[in-house]
């Protein structure tokens, strides 16, 4: 039976007694970069629910439980869970809305309150970390993610072939970077904490203590402080003025300190640490953007990469160590951004 039919099957089940017979609506909510897809339903008083499509042969839909309880319990604001059906991957939740932080970001005068609710749920969410609870953001893990850069990006996308000397211009850059990664205080880490995974619920208000609700979370770990942090200020899908950046992430910084979280006394410590975890996950983003496009046919990923490239080359320009990945960049991009500040 087609996945659609199975899907409206269940939902008539989830809602036999509440709405007997109804001829349940349902329209498309958003896909993601994963095999997910999510659909809003439409029911007869009117109200909506999401549901999450999640084929079981290519998803499991238990880690999204289990973190949806522990993020709940941390007091932010994610999705309620109303029915699932683990056997078919099929899972009813609470209707955040449509409005995602990007789309509110669209008038930038919001964007102080917003962020400033962002960093308090992040802060919220590492004060509630535990190890043993998620899986490790490991040496393994992290390093599995930084070949996706050489493999997809540099490889398939650009057609670079990867010689002796890039080969170790690249491996010198993974392993200093590695070095501070692991080297981070360990905390709770949704993985993408960023503008499109950030609801806006209702009115952005001091008063209004629901904001952002949080999707997409199913693929958290436990590892550095710094990574949901740098995925929110250094976004693959908005971008902001280094020192409105500053700004956000010196608030952040102040907020987890005083939250008692293990972040450096020094900022200048922090910033480093942020941008080191930026250049990983940039690296990352990078080749995931490249096998989206090549081997899923999500090409629209494509228009973001300059952004992601910027602020790479940014990263790499500061820091000794990370000169060479610089030049490779150059070389391979012909890509020139403007340094800024250097610490």
């Amino acid at each position: 039976m087609p996945r659609t039919a199975l899907l409206r099957d269940w939902l008539r089940t989830v809602f036999a007694r509440d709405f007997p017979g109804a001829d349940l609506q349902i329209e498309v909510a958003s896909a993601d970069a994963s095999f997910r897809s999510y659909f809003r339903l439409r029911l007869p008083d009117d109200t909506t629910r999401i549901v999450m499509d999640a084929p079981p042969e290519k998803e499991d839909c238990r880690p999204f439980l289990k973190i949806a309880t522990l993020f709940q319990q941390a007091g932010v604001h994610v999705p309620e869970i109303l029915a699932h059906d683990l056997e078919h991957g099929f899972l009813l939740l609470s209707d955040l809305g449509s409005t995602t932080y990007l789309g509110a970001l669209s008038d930038r005068r919001l964007a102080p309150q917003l962020y400033r609710d962002a960093n308090d749920a992040l802060v919220a969410i590492q004060l509630a970390s535990r190890p043993d609870l998620l899986p490790e953001y490991d040496r393994s893990l992290l390093s599995r993610e930084l070949a996706l850069f050489p493999d997809w990006y540099l490889t398939r996308h650009l057609g670079v072939t990867l010689d002796d000397r890039l080969q170790a211009t690249l491996q010198a850059a993974f392993a200093a970077i590695l070095s501070n990664n692991l080297k981070q205080p360990q905390v709770f880490v949704h993985r993408d904490y960023h503008s499109r995974n950030l609801m806006l619920i209702g009115d952005p208000s001091p008063s209004f203590p629901s904001n952002p609700g949080i999707l997409d979370f199913q693929d958290a770990v436990y590892g550095p402080l710094t990574y949901d942090l740098v995925s929110l200020y250094r976004d693959a899908y908005i971008e902001w003025p280094e020192d409105q950046e500053l700004d956000y992430v010196i608030r952040y910084w102040q907020a987890a300190r005083h939250a008692g979280l293990p972040v450096h006394a020094s900022f200048d410590d922090f910033y480093r640490d942020y941008e080191w975890m930026g250049a990983q996950r940039q690296l990352k983003v990078l080749g995931i953007f490249a096998r989206l496009c090549h081997r899923d046919g999500k090409g629209n990923y494509l228009a973001d990469m300059p952004r992601v490239l910027r602020h790479l080359r940014r990263t790499c320009e500061r820091y000794n160590e990370l000169r060479p990945l610089a030049r490779l960049l150059d070389k391979v991009t012909d890509q020139q951004v403007d340094v800024g500040y250097s610490f």
